[in-house]
């Protein structure tokens, strides 16, 4: 992060050094340039919370779940992207964030809309398996980072 921050800098002041030195052989002084609009504020720094890594996983799964249950006719199909509406309403504080938690989501679900066209045993499995993984992620975030 201080890294990234240097190298902003110092991108930022090479147009004032290079502009310096062109300056020094001109004989005549620039034309002054209008007054500039004070810039806005830059955006809250998008720093990741401790739990974000378990956060991508849930989004990925839920994700797979939004896909396998639809494709298999489960009752609960509708339920899955409805919940990731309520974890990206909750969790996506920043753009940065929210684009991470929508990512993560849309790569569960086009992984399975890539490898399965019916409902098999073996998406009804994976869908299984899923919804076992999802409730241990959730319940340990919960347990550990919950209110």
């Amino acid at each position: 992060m201080r890294r990234a921050r240097v190298l902003a800098a110092l991108v930022v002041l090479l147009p004032a050094v290079a502009g310096g030195a062109l300056a020094q052989g001109r004989s005549r002084p620039p034309a002054a340039k209008p007054p500039e609009k004070e810039a806005p504020p830059p955006p809250p720094p998008d720093l990741p919370a401790p739990y974000d890594k378990d956060l991508l996983r849930l989004s990925e799964i839920i994700g797979a779940l939004s896909f396998l249950r639809d494709l298999c006719g489960q009752s609960d199909a509708a339920e899955w992207p409805t919940r990731m509406k309520a974890l990206l309403d909750a969790e996506g504080t920043t753009p940065g964030r929210r684009d991470r938690l929508a990512g993560a989501y849309n790569r569960g679900y086009r992984g399975y809309a890539i490898t399965y066209r019916i409902c098999t045993p073996s998406a009804r499995e994976a869908a299984t398996r899923f919804i076992a993984e999802g409730e241990r992620l959730s319940a340990a975030l919960a347990g550990r980072f919950g209110g």
